[in-house]
């Protein structure tokens, strides 16, 4: 198992927002320049916002940026009944700042020595961590095997979908499924359907590995599902992290 990292939120730092580019309909990348220490692959920051009477949001987002990049990464989900997100949607422009603590988080975090083979199975904008984690990965060469599993609602909704297939086409220790629940499959190799136990036994029985451990991001829901169908498939409930957002952003 993988030490903890992070234990406490260090300070409240400012952080100057350097561009946004737009990943989905939905989901929006914020690259911001901090003098935070660096993250661990997995981790996340807290985030919150001031408005000119005082009021204050709070919320955590995990970092999708690679261990040591210039920038920090964080892909944020437009969710219209929130307090945090439509801010970074409508108002946040480059140049503005914001405050942040972290890097966070100790057990869904991953390094190159920590070895594999690694699972990875994200819903949704769930990717984010994971994304940092692939990263990682690919930075370091890590010679260990990597399979993502990735569901989302439609080809389009797969965010960071352009860089992972430039990464499978590259690197053939590193394989990559996508899901979609909401429209029609794009590669022979991917499903057009909700990820259940049938789907997960078939595409884990095809890469023919153990993985040394699983990690799973999503929705409550999703989660509890995918992990719940792996144990059925026998993997050990000791090798499977995970983490879970769910409420207003």
């Amino acid at each position: 198992m993988t030490a903890d990292v992070s234990v406490a939120p260090a300070r409240w730092q400012r952080a100057a927002i350097e561009r946004i580019a737009r990943q989905t309909p939905r989901v929006i990348s914020v690259f911001l320049r901090t003098r935070l220490e660096a993250h661990v692959a997995g981790q996340h920051v807290d985030v919150r916002l001031t408005a000119p009477d005082g009021y204050q949001a709070q919320r955590s987002y995990s970092i999708a940026s690679a261990p040591g990049a210039e920038l920090m990464e964080l892909a944020i989900e437009r969710l219209e009944d929130g307090e945090v997100s439509p801010f970074f949607h409508d108002v946040a422009r480059p140049g503005d700042t914001i405050e942040v603590r972290g890097p966070i988080g100790g057990h869904f975090v991953w390094r190159a020595q920590d070895g594999g083979p690694i699972v990875l199975i994200a819903g949704g904008s769930g990717i984010v961590p994971l994304m940092s984690i692939v990263r990682s990965w690919s930075a370091a060469e890590a010679k260990t095997a990597v399979l993502l599993i990735y569901s989302a609602r439609t080809w389009e909704e797969l965010v960071f979908r352009d860089e992972l297939l430039v990464t499978r086409a590259r690197d053939s220790d590193f394989g990559f499924i996508a899901t979609t629940t909401r429209g029609p499959r794009h590669r022979p190799e991917d499903f057009d359907r909700r990820l259940d136990r049938s789907l997960l036994r078939g595409v884990l029985a095809q890469w023919g590995r153990s993985p040394r451990d699983v990690y799973i991001c999503g929705s409550n829901v999703f989660v509890e599902a995918v992990a719940s169908s792996l144990v059925l498939e026998a993997v050990p409930p000791g090798i499977i992290r995970t983490e879970r957002f769910g409420g207003k952003d």
